[in-house]
């Protein structure tokens, strides 16, 4: 068997793997590649996630609690009750941290009127705030990490009563706010988004106008979290489960064609979107001691008939995924502030659980860092189908920034990522291994090891 130096040496486009007599050090006997294993945080990842501070997060969420109501459809013009108030302090805030940015981070509000729909009566003012940290070698590419500062009672459509909306979504908001502080300082390779979007209660209004904004403009989101409902880790019954976060993936793209529908049916795919590699990306990338947290991850869009601002990305085709705590007390969503037979109802600060914000902050830290310092996912990912062969032969474009790629591959039955094989700069690899008896994927890896999320391949004559 040639060596995989030569193999480079004779092409440096192009590399043919045998699944028998590989090198020892590349795989086990009879198995190319090397297992999967989760990145590990570096010293600049830990040292940005040290400096996630949970006090700040809770002074975020005290203070939106304290405007009385954000409902959508509440005063714009009023300094101290209503979503206006809540928007113009969260702007002064986003601000107040992108001073220390050195003019890479600005600040806008991003407004539109939305003509009367569901939930909507009547035209209403919706206002988006959006921190953008331009990337320093790559600044095309785009994160974006989101919570909605809107709130909600009983009653969608009370706009007056008190609607606290601690947990739903102050919380998420305040993840937002503490990342950018965090971030502004630091110089990704690529642009991060860190915003505070209204209109989710009504109907995704703000989130929806965002990802068309970034469509119209053909920006690049390469990856779209929002974290809605991640402020406390006790359950209805009572029980704490302050170590985990669940993450939300679809499977099934929403915006999937007709097409891309049948070519599912044929070939599979339904566990391998760009949503599922995502998913898997930040599960490598932040269940570790530097985060202290378990990303459970969820295989459905969002929960039972239930929807956030990440589905108004994937309408878009841009990957995205919500963050959600590990299991929700409805007595403290959804509801009117209010003591009924003892109990306690209503989204107030003091059921949040302020220490597993901040550990949810740093799972999306981590997401974020690893994602906006590492090569980008590779595009134009194919499987050549021309002949009926038993190899599997790939090819895929040059990614900026990436000094070379990976070619993974997992049994059909199993759900995550369990060999790699490093191919180095080359664009193409033939491997002897059936494509119809596993799934195969492509990521890109920079020159310090960072690696991008996996590149499902389709087929191509």
């Amino acid at each position: 068997m040639t060596s995989r130096r030569a193999f480079l040496a004779a092409s440096a486009t192009s590399v043919v793997v045998s699944a028998v007599g590989v090198p020892a050090a590349a795989a086990s006997p009879g198995c190319p590649g090397v297992p999967v294993r989760p990145q590990r945080p570096g010293v600049d990842l830990r040292a940005l996630l040290r400096q996630v501070d949970e006090r700040r997060i809770e002074a975020t969420v005290r203070r939106l609690a304290a405007f009385g109501t954000r409902h959508t459809l509440s005063a714009q013009d009023d300094p101290v009750r209503g979503i206006g108030a809540a928007r113009d302090w969260l702007f002064a805030q986003f601000q107040q941290v992108a001073a220390a940015s050195g003019g890479r981070m600005t600040v806008e509000l991003q407004s539109y009127v939305q003509p009367p729909a569901d939930r909507i009566p009547v035209p209403t003012k919706i206002t988006n705030v959006v921190a953008t940290l331009r990337g320093s070698t790559d600044p095309g590419r785009v994160y974006v990490v989101s919570g909605h500062y809107d709130s909600r009672r009983t009653d969608v459509m009370d706009f007056t009563g008190d609607a606290p909306g601690a947990d739903d979504d102050a919380s998420g908001v305040a993840v937002s706010l503490e990342l950018a502080r965090v971030f502004a300082t630091r110089q990704p390779a690529a642009t991060i988004v860190f915003a505070a979007v209204a209109g989710e209660e009504q109907g995704l209004y703000g989130a929806r106008y965002l990802a068309q904004q970034f469509k119209a403009a053909g920006t690049d989101v390469q990856a779209m979290f929002t974290d809605d409902i991640v402020g406390s880790s006790r359950a209805d019954d009572g029980t704490r489960d302050p170590t985990t976060i669940r993450l939300f993936a679809e499977g099934v793209p929403t915006a999937e064609t007709p097409a891309e529908a049948n070519l599912r049916r044929s070939i599979g795919g339904e566990n391998d979107s760009p949503p599922r590699q995502l998913a898997r990306f930040v599960k490598s990338v932040a269940e570790n001691d530097a985060t202290g947290m378990t990303v459970r991850v969820i295989y459905r869009r969002d929960r039972y008939l239930r929807g956030g601002d990440h589905i108004g990305f994937l309408e878009q085709g841009y990957p995205a995924a919500r963050f959600t705590e590990p299991a929700e007390d409805f007595a403290h969503q959804h509801q009117d502030v209010r003591v009924e037979n003892g109990v306690q109802y209503g989204d107030l600060p003091e059921f949040c659980d302020f220490p597993f914000i901040a550990r949810v902050a740093r799972v999306n830290g981590a997401a974020l860092w690893s994602l906006a310092t590492a090569p980008g996912t590779p595009k134009g990912v194919k499987i050549r189908t021309a002949a009926l062969t038993n190899d599997s032969e790939l090819l895929w474009n040059a990614t900026p920034g990436a000094a070379g790629y990976e070619v993974l591959w997992r049994e059909t039955t199993a759900p995550d990522w369990t060999r790699a094989l490093d191919v180095g700069p080359a664009l193409t690899a033939k491997i002897d291994l059936s494509k119809d008896n596993v799934f195969f994927a492509v990521r890109a890896v920079g020159p310090g090891g960072l690696r991008s999320p996996a590149a499902f391949p389709v087929p191509v004559s």
